[in-house]
């Protein structure tokens, strides 16, 4: 569902190729991009095939602040 004059299907991010094999199937489909998680922003190199997480850093746009805390 979406919102009134939003013509959006989905949300994508660019995932830049990184070069080496995922640890754990072997494959070469390793990405990097930016994810959202509890914690903040991290980037993430990942297996595109069975979705192993290679690294986990602290992004530099940081920790997410929620409003209702801002707020109060």
């Amino acid at each position: 569902m979406s919102a009134p004059g939003q013509e959006h299907e989905h949300v994508s991010v660019e995932r830049a190729a990184v070069e080496g094999a995922c640890s754990e199937c072997g494959e070469s489909q390793l990405r990097r991009y930016p994810v959202l998680s509890e914690g903040g922003w991290y980037r993430v190199v990942k297996c595109e095939s069975c979705l192993h997480s290679e690294s986990r850093e602290p992004d530099p746009v940081g920790p997410v602040v929620l409003a209702s805390v801002v707020l109060v």
